[in-house]
């Protein structure tokens, strides 16, 4: 977990310069939530703490990078304690949670604050790095809409979104040490943007249009999600084949979210789902031995 909170860093301190001192505020206030929650809850019901085991600090990072950077305060409040409370302690504590915690604490703000999730306006004189920018449409929500996009901008980051989605660069400075630290490996990430990939080449819409498909990989929160949430060990599938199976799934889920959808995005909401299809996965991947067992006693 200490590994994952340090490779989340060059994304985490990217959306503060970029975004200014409120993702400052937003970053610390869900780390401290979450931990409070959980240290909190298990003092209640006599557990033993497990704050110290940093997958509550990393849960309230994610969470923070899923916001938009003008959020209030309080969302990251309630987005922390549902993350905790509801999706992780309330099924078993840690290693027991069917979602992830991070990912269904922003669907729930998502579909409970709509206005709030999704208001990316920057105010007049901008934030940090963005500066002349006062639209509230995202990239991805400007090429939904035909608009132009440069995927340049996407890949280092002078964009609107979320406080952590914004520089691909960033994400993928975080994933290497990831990679390196053999904390996760390249199956999902690759299975995932890889039939994405494919998705978008072939109902998007645009034919083989290198730019709009390298605006989608790199737009909106696919990379956070194929290298962050998409290998969360807890609601990941365990066979080879099941995480290759699953990989597929989350791009042709995310594919369908986002050409097809109302909303621009949908990673989300594709690794929600694809969560709750991994005993289904596991069922008919999970190797079977061989031959026949000897008698019963």
């Amino acid at each position: 977990m200490r590994t994952v909170f340090l490779a989340l860093m060059p994304a985490a301190l990217f959306g503060i310069y970029n975004f200014g001192l409120n993702a400052l505020l937003l970053i610390l206030i869900s780390i401290a939530v979450c931990m409070a929650t959980e240290a909190g809850y298990e003092k209640i019901v006599h557990k033993k703490l497990t704050i110290q085991d940093g997958s509550a600090a990393v849960t309230g990072l994610l969470l923070a990078l899923n916001l938009p950077p003008n959020a209030p305060w309080w969302i990251a409040v309630i987005g922390g304690v549902f993350a905790i409370l509801v999706v992780k302690q309330l099924f078993g504590g840690l290693g027991q949670n069917i979602m992830n915690p991070a990912l269904a604490a922003r669907c729930f703000l998502l579909i409970s604050f709509t206005g709030r999730m999704t208001d990316f306006t920057v105010p007049s004189g901008g934030w940090g790095n963005i500066a002349d920018t006062v639209s509230g449409a995202t990239p991805l929500a400007a090429l939904k809409a035909g608009e132009s996009v440069k995927w340049v901008d996407l890949f280092f980051g002078n964009v609107q979104g979320t406080i952590g989605e914004t520089s691909a660069l960033a994400i993928l400075i975080g994933a290497a040490i990831l990679l390196i630290n053999r904390i996760i490996d390249f199956r999902i990430p690759l299975t995932y943007i890889g039939t994405f990939a494919v998705f978008v080449l072939l109902f998007g819409g645009h034919g083989f249009d290198v730019e709009y498909l390298l605006c989608h990989l790199f737009g909106g929160g696919l990379m956070l999600g194929a290298w962050f949430m998409a290998t969360d060990y807890v609601t990941t599938p365990i066979t080879k084949a099941g995480q290759l199976v699953y990989g597929v799934c989350l791009g042709i889920f995310t594919g369908l979210f986002r050409i097809f959808g109302g909303s621009a995005e949908g990673v989300s909401y594709a690794i929600i789902f694809c969560n709750l299809l991994i005993p289904l996965i596991e069922r008919y991947t999970m190797p079977r031995a061989f031959g026949k067992g000897g008698k019963k006693a």
